[in-house]
């Protein structure tokens, strides 16, 4: 099985990074050295997910982002730049997904929302809810200030050793998988030792269930070579907004909601690339269940 997680961990991220090009079951399964019909089976045993259901879903879930936040880019561009071969094509998959064609989703989507949610009606079509913040914006801002010192700085490049998380309920055990690996090893416990969280998916548009999470720690040189379920990444050098506090894992998505309305409300735009959360103590040493987090946003 870890052999398999090696390789689909692999295909994802080549998905990831081509998803305006063709992505046949033929070119995916020969990158991954399997044959499709050997590789079909595998990406769902490790997923969940059909390979062509996983595709069409980060493509019609990074349109919606496109959508409902980049108003002023023209429907033809964001089709065509997610690998959408045509204007029918797009609006058809879209609806299938979202209940509403493209234009009709971009109209209804408000200025500010805090999660699109895809549910299904009493006669089993799909509507589309834009989930509202649980408390005015004002009062978000103002948690921001009480909880987190914000900071704009330069980080520096990071290397990690890494897991992959599917769904927010895996985090954990990746993260146990991960401290195994680091024990054997003997880089755990250390002294400093810093454990890392980065979200390749936007909560905003993917299910929970399904967002992709890496469980990570930072390492003081690259790893070689995948080892087991454990694989290299890197963090590049740039510039991020920082908001650091003590939070309990109740807190964590009230600090990101916040974190990121004081991104927009200051008028800096995000990077492309990925979130990521820096943890500097052990909740579960905390009588309150309390750890020390940096929330660390990619920017501009």
């Amino acid at each position: 099985m870890e052999e398999y997680k090696k390789r689909i961990v692999k295909t994802i991220q080549y998905i990831d990074k081509n998803l305006d090009s063709e992505l046949s079951l033929e070119k995916i399964s020969e990158f991954s050295a399997y044959s499709p019909f050997h590789f079909h089976r595998i990406f769902k045993l490790v997923t969940g997910e059909t390979l062509q259901g996983y595709i069409i879903r980060k493509r019609v879930e990074k349109s919606a982002f496109y959508l409902a936040k980049r108003k002023s880019v023209e429907i033809r561009d964001i089709y065509f730049d997610l690998g959408f071969s045509n204007h029918s094509a797009f609006c058809k998959t879209f609806k299938k997904h979202y209940g509403l064609p493209p234009s009709e989703f971009r109209k209804s989507a408000p200025e500010k929302f805090h999660r699109i949610l895809q549910i299904e009606s009493k006669n089993g079509q799909i509507d589309t809810v834009f989930s509202q913040y649980i408390c005015k914006i004002e009062n978000l801002l103002n948690w921001t200030k009480m909880n987190l010192k914000i900071e704009v700085k330069e980080l520096p490049e990071m290397d990690l050793a890494s897991v992959m998380s599917l769904g927010i309920v895996n985090v954990e055990s990746s993260f146990n998988v991960l401290i195994d690996w680091a024990l054997k090893k003997g880089l755990f416990p250390r002294e400093n030792v810093k454990m890392i969280s980065v979200y390749h998916d936007s909560c905003q548009i993917t299910p929970l269930d399904k967002v992709r999470i890496h469980a990570c720690m930072l390492l003081d040189e690259k790893l070689s070579y995948p080892e087991g379920e454990v694989f290299s990444e890197t963090i590049e050098a740039g510039k991020f907004i920082v908001g650091s506090g003590e939070v309990t894992l109740n807190d964590i998505e009230q600090c990101w909601v916040s974190l990121f309305l004081w991104m927009n409300e200051n008028n800096y735009s995000i990077r492309k690339t990925f979130p990521f959360e820096i943890y500097h103590s052990n909740f579960k040493e905390h009588p309150e269940g309390k750890m020390i987090v940096d929330f660390c946003i990619p920017i501009h």
